[in-house]
């Protein structure tokens, strides 16, 4: 108070003392907050500086979240690539097994050779095959010299009539010769004579109908007989024979494979979309004519078709996984787009998305629902594998680049920590206390504050000893 009058020495040892309790206050801040600059008053310069490096420092921090949920994001959708991958191997897995299953199933018939008429035959999956048919040979008289210079015609059952020229005079070995190198052999036709010499045999390989014409084919009796390779008996066909008809008829091989059975004829269905129909039965055997009325079956092969309603099966649950592979509402095989910002401008990012911007599912990666008819044959089988390859492929292909995604996303997160680190530090070099320097700061200003307390005491004697003077 400016009424009371300290003495020199007083008042010099009070501001003393006032003096080391304001640098004890400013260091007991210092200790307590652990910073040497706690506001703009304590060092302009480095408080807002350390403001600056701390507030770059929370933006990196805040960008941090979002890379945390990018990985995970890529790893949700990772982890529904391996398991549709699993599922595309297991189709694979389960057309190979079904392309190597050969359980088809068959039956074997009787031929019911007694009842075999001209024109007699039977029928399998809706296909006509004969089982009858003309004599293996037949003769024709011949004399030699008698042949005029003109064409013998050969038909071979229905097919087109082939023109043999003859030159006059022509033996039965030139005839043999130019009959065996035109288009008939071809059609299964030789020609030879037989052990006279005297008469031209005529062969059917595949034991066709014969027909002879032409002017050299109606002679009479100098020449060709007319009619007479068409006029001979009919026999009834062989298991081998009809064997051999039915497995290289075009239309029945995709579909029934014939044996012969201890002398019975095999069926076997390979089919694995339909039971097999055979006609042209009676009383379980095979015959024909009038009685050839009865029927029966052999059934599909249920191996199968088994295993491609287990690939269907598996069709589904690949799209299903692609549909569950999501995380926090961002579904990359879905076709979705996730967008990382990597620095607090926004100049740096990162836009991660399928190849193409497609989802990840069956119809986009070629996998058709298949129906029982695929398994009907091996090379349809062989097609579908090959389309569940080049998936494969495509799926190693986004997943490769899903992981240079994430191998990016990481680095870039390590840059970041790194980067807070630096900025967190610099700022802290800025403002943080030496608390060791400004613990040995407060002691000496105790021992200061002890002493000028000592002081004021030895100054205040002197006014004492005035006022023991006034008593």
């Amino acid at each position: 108070m400016s009424d009371i009058s300290l003495s020199k020495a007083v008042r010099s040892n009070l501001l003393s003392l006032q003096s080391t309790a304001t640098m004890m206050a400013k260091t007991q801040e210092k200790l307590s907050t652990g910073n040497k600059v706690n506001s703009a008053l304590d060092n302009p310069t480095n408080f807002f500086t350390a403001a600056s490096l701390n507030s770059r420092s929370n933006d990196l921090n805040s960008l941090m979240d979002g890379m945390a949920n990018g990985i995970q994001t890529l790893s949700a959708a990772d982890n529904g690539l391996s398991s549709i991958t699993k599922s595309v191997e297991s189709m694979q897995s389960s057309l190979r097994q079904a392309r190597q299953d050969k359980s088809f199933k068959g039956v074997s018939y009787e031929l019911d050779g007694a009842t075999a008429v001209t024109g007699g035959v039977v029928s399998i999956a809706g296909t006509t095959v004969s089982t009858v048919t003309g004599a293996t040979t037949a003769g024709a008289n011949y004399t030699a010299g008698s042949i005029t210079a003109a064409d013998i015609t050969i038909q071979v059952g229905s097919a087109t009539a082939v023109n043999v020229t003859l030159a006059a005079n022509d033996t039965i070995d030139a005839t043999i010769a130019k009959i065996n190198a035109s288009a008939l052999k071809d059609q299964g036709v030789t020609a030879s004579k037989d052990a006279a010499g005297t008469k031209l045999i005529l062969t059917s390989e595949k034991n066709e109908v014969l027909t002879v014409g032409g002017a050299n084919g109606t002679a009479g009796t100098s020449g060709f007989t007319a009619g007479a390779l068409t006029n001979t008996a009919f026999a009834a066909r062989s298991v081998d024979s009809l064997v051999n008809d039915i497995n290289t008829n075009a239309t029945l091989t995709p579909k029934v494979r014939a044996s012969n059975d201890g002398g019975k004829i095999r069926l076997e269905n390979l089919l694995t979309s339909a039971d097999l129909a055979i006609g042209g039965l009676s009383g379980g055997k095979v015959t024909s004519g009038a009685a050839s009325s009865g029927t029966s079956t052999v059934g599909k092969n249920t191996v199968r078709g088994d295993l491609v309603k287990q690939f269907n099966d598996l069709r589904q649950q690949l799209d299903r996984t692609a549909e569950d592979a999501s995380f926090n509402g961002i579904n990359l095989l879905r076709g979705d787009n996730l967008k990382l910002t990597f620095n607090e401008s926004g100049s740096s990012s990162l836009t991660i998305q399928a190849k193409n911007a497609k989802a990840i599912n069956s119809t986009n990666l070629g996998i058709d629902v298949q129906a029982d008819t695929v398994a009907d044959n091996d090379a349809s089988i062989d097609a579908v594998i090959a389309k569940l390859g080049d998936a494969l492929g495509s799926l190693r292909s986004q997943s490769s680049a899903f992981g240079s995604n994430l191998s990016q996303v990481e680095n870039r997160q390590d840059f970041t920590k790194a980067m807070i680190n630096t900025l967190q530090t610099g700022a802290a070099n800025l403002t943080l206390a030496d608390m060791n320097q400004e613990a040995a700061n407060l002691l000496a200003l105790q021992t200061r504050q002890s002493l000028s307390q000592s002081s004021l005491s030895l100054a205040s004697q002197a006014d004492q000893s005035v006022l023991k003077l006034l008593q």
